[in-house]
């Protein structure tokens, strides 16, 4: 049995969220890591965005993405585990910042954000003309994003096309409304996203993105590892950072509640690589250490364990 198994999940088919709540909330706090990343001496990407994002949510939001880290506390250990939590979004985000940079490069000027949440990449990414972005998302988180970075002045830097729609639902017609082609290359993004869905929402979702795919279209994904066995000593670690952030901020996040804890789920690499997608995979680790940002020896078992997966449709 894992930790994932003893934690009791608060989702419901077809609920719904704002900014503040349940999985919008999730944005929230990736966006701060991001802010406090972007506040480092040497950023490993740079999200000029990200706190504006955050700190307009509310004040005990604006702590969290503060730089500082000053509402941890004195509590040196909890510092040290938020900074590699920090660390971890930002290799991911690197990796993806990459992903795309490479896939505009080879031609791609098709791109699709799915459960876009406060990923700001339409804004902050150096797109090349012609270049249109599709964010699909939650009509309240999608609504939040948009008002927020428009009433500062903020500009996309492609054709930015926002499709308020839950991707449990049918998106692909959504999609299609706002000008989608898929006659097209295009050039997808799964990041944050698989463990917000049950598994058979996944498998459809992956199956939605390949039927909607030309060849030459690629897919980059953040895979987590659900079923590894997990120690008590993670268990606990857990449990002290949700209470840090509820003690300390007065913020109720707890992302294991929020997700669909179904070992059952399907390997996405497995999954890709028999339906006519050449893969590439790292772990976060690995990526991690690639980066500089290695994961300290005595915090392996309270860091998240993923595969960041790079694909592209090579037959259909």
């Amino acid at each position: 049995m894992t930790d994932l198994d003893q934690v009791r999940s608060v989702r419901t088919e077809g609920d719904s969220w704002s900014i503040t709540e349940s999985v919008g909330a999730t944005a929230l706090s990736v966006a701060a890591a991001r802010a406090v990343e972007t506040a480092a001496e040497q950023p490993l990407i740079r999200d000029q965005f990200a706190y504006l994002l955050v700190s307009s949510a509310g004040p005990a939001w604006a702590r969290l993405a503060s730089a500082d880290l000053e509402w941890i506390g004195d509590d040196e250990h909890g510092r040290r585990a938020h900074r590699v939590t920090c660390d971890y979004q930002a290799v991911r985000t690197h990796f993806f910042d990459e992903y795309f940079a490479a896939a505009v490069r080879s031609g791609i000027r098709q791109v699709v954000i799915l459960a876009a949440g406060l990923d700001s990449r339409a804004y902050r990414l150096d797109w090349p003309t012609g270049t249109t972005v599709y964010e699909i998302d939650q009509p309240k988180v999608l609504e939040y994003k948009s008002s927020t970075l428009q009433a500062h002045g903020a500009v996309p830097m492609a054709t930015r096309r926002p499709v308020a729609v839950d991707l449990r639902d049918d998106w692909p017609t959504a999609l299609a409304a706002a000008g989608f082609d898929r006659t097209q290359p295009t050039a997808w993004l799964a990041e944050g996203l698989l463990p917000y869905l049950p598994p058979d929402a996944q498998d459809r979702l992956f199956a939605k993105v390949t039927d909607l795919s030309a060849l030459g279209s690629q897919v980059a994904v953040e895979a987590f590892s659900l079923a590894a066995p997990v120690s008590e000593r993670r268990r606990a670690a857990r449990r002290a950072r949700w209470a840090r952030v509820r003690e300390r901020l007065g913020l109720d996040i707890n992302f294991e509640t929020l997700t669909y804890n179904d070992t059952s789920r399907a390997d996405a690499v497995q999954w890709l690589t028999d339906h006519g997608w050449q893969v590439h995979a790292v772990s976060n680790a690995d990526e991690m250490a690639r980066l500089g940002r290695p994961i300290p020896g005595d915090l392996v078992e309270e860091t998240v364990s993923s595969r960041l997966l790079r694909a592209r449709l090579v037959a259909n």
